[in-house]
């Protein structure tokens, strides 16, 4: 035991959403002087409270640290907090839920195998110390032949969690040697397929498992096409707190490869309207996106639509069971979101309340013929996309700081010579400064640069010219069809950039 609070924390929100029993609830009605006898429990509201929850699904809590923001940070994590959010995900085995969890985080990993390759130069040291990477570092010692029993002596961590590690991690052996030997989909055995995904395998993971040669987006579609031909297709279940053993109606949802039947009857009456959450609280982003998510979805019920929301964030009211009229508590990639879009067939989707997690995703969803409300994913893209923004700027004769898109290191030195010191350098399509920097000297430049390795074709990075002793002042506009509905005007306390 590390401590105790005679309180609830957030803690007790992922309990309560982990199990489905409202904890908060029940504790308010005690302090009211109820008794658990007298309580009827409001999830499944047919039952007691006073009861044990029987569950039938395995939950995972990943917090999420934002250690790689700040210079000099000890990465090495102990009993005091350091995350700012978490995430939860659900599954019916333990390799699903955790494999869920690692993409949920937001930290660019794609589960627990094949990701970028981790450059670590002293494996042994890097298990020895617990950080927000050490489950990757296991990842790579499996992968460099390293047994339970040496990851355990290690890391001491309970050889139970480290030999279903190693199942995802033979699962992905099975699919690289098949890739090794096979070209055609086609051939692939729908065992293995199945395995894979009841173990959490994306189709992300499992095209960069058997080789394919292309385009990452292609080559999702390509495997998802061919899962869907062979019928291995996700279920929809329900948190019911009772491991089915009674009757429930809850509209607390996720999906799992290990199951036969959806717990859930689909109209396909396009009378729903699905808004995308913004999953885990980070800088940056936080509770402002719960907030617009949680009005969208009272908007929605208010004008006679069912409301429908897809979010993983256990610290959210959007994830509160009774906020809405169908949760799926689950990821927000594009297969999964593709797999509730096409079980649910709704009237449309929202994702300009979620901030940037479904805002990345407009422009694919949009060329599955998904019906975006709202700002199209046109403009969307329009208005993300630097050289497009840019340039409309430029048509209308309004100001910018100067700015480059590049795509090499000489390019950029060039840049930095014409434009002077500092400069902010970024990844595109980034929001609030996930990867964002302001470099006042040559040293700073280098050293930035050198944690945003793969600068290339694909990844550019854009330098603007900063200007320093400037005001920020924000305008945010709500429009239709040209004309503005609602404004609001704010001016920065700090210089511009600071923020």
């Amino acid at each position: 035991m590390i401590e105790v609070n005679a309180r609830l924390s957030r803690s007790s929100a992922l309990a309560s959403k982990a199990t489905g029993y409202p904890l908060a609830f029940v504790a308010a009605k005690l302090g009211l002087g109820y008794g658990l006898f007298d309580l009827k429990n409001s999830v499944t509201k047919t039952t007691s409270a006073f009861f044990e929850p029987a569950l039938d699904y395995v939950v995972c809590k990943i917090p999420r640290w934002d250690l790689g923001k700040f210079h000099g940070v000890d990465k090495e994590l102990g009993s005091s907090m350091k995350s700012v959010g978490e995430v939860m995900a659900i599954g019916r085995t333990f390799e699903e839920a955790i494999q869920k969890g690692l993409r949920m985080i937001g930290q660019g990993m794609h589960g627990f195998v094949e990701n970028k390759e981790l450059v670590i130069s002293d494996i042994d040291k890097a298990l020895r110390e617990p950080t927000d990477k050490r489950i990757f570092v296991i990842s790579k010692a499996f992968r460099a032949g390293y047994t339970i029993d040496q990851v355990h002596e290690l890391t001491k961590i309970d050889k139970w969690f480290l030999q279903k590690l190693m199942n995802i991690m033979k699962t992905s052996e099975e699919l690289h040697s098949w890739g090794n030997n096979h070209k055609q989909i086609a051939d692939l055995p729908n065992e293995l397929l199945r395995k894979a995904k009841v173990q959490g395998f994306s189709d992300f993971q499992i095209a960069r498992a058997i080789g394919y040669e292309g385009d990452m987006e292609d080559g999702i579609l390509y495997i998802r096409k061919h899962r869907k031909e062979a019928g291995i297709l996700p279920v929809v279940k329900q948190i019911d707190t009772l491991a089915a053993e009674y009757p429930a109606q809850t509209n607390y949802l996720y999906l799992t490869y290990s199951g036969v039947a959806n717990d859930v009857h689909y109209l396909g009456d396009h009378k729903s309207i699905v808004v995308l959450g913004s999953g885990a609280y980070r800088i940056g982003s936080s509770v402002e996106f719960d907030w617009c998510g949680v009005q969208a979805l009272n908007t929605i019920r208010k004008e006679g639509w069912r409301s429908v929301m897809i979010n993983y964030n256990p610290e959210t009211v959007s994830t509160d069971y009774d906020m809405c009229d169908r949760l799926y508590f689950d990821e927000l990639t594009f297969e999964r979101v593709m797999d509730i879009l096409e079980l649910e067939n709704p009237h449309g989707v929202i994702v300009s309340t979620g901030g940037q997690i479904p805002n990345n995703l407009a422009l694919r969803l949009d060329a599955q013929k998904i019906n975006i409300l709202g700002t199209s994913a046109k403009s969307i893209d329009n208005a993300e996309d630097r050289e497009k923004f840019s340039a409309m700027l430029d048509r209308i004769g309004v100001d910018q700081p100067r700015w480059r898109e590049l795509t090499s290191m000489d390019d950029i030195q060039e840049f930095v010579e014409e434009v002077g010191f500092p400069v902010l350098v970024r990844p595109s399509y980034v929001l609030s400064g996930a990867a964002m920097n302001v470099c006042s000297n040559q040293e700073e430049l280098e050293r930035f640069l050198k944690l945003a390795a793969n600068v290339s074709k694909k990844h550019p990075v854009v330098v603007s010219q900063f200007i320093e002793h400037a005001k920020e002042v924000e305008m945010d506009a709500v429009a239709q069809n040209g004309e503005i509905v609602a404004y609001a005007i704010s001016e920065h306390i700090e210089f511009a950039g600071v923020h």
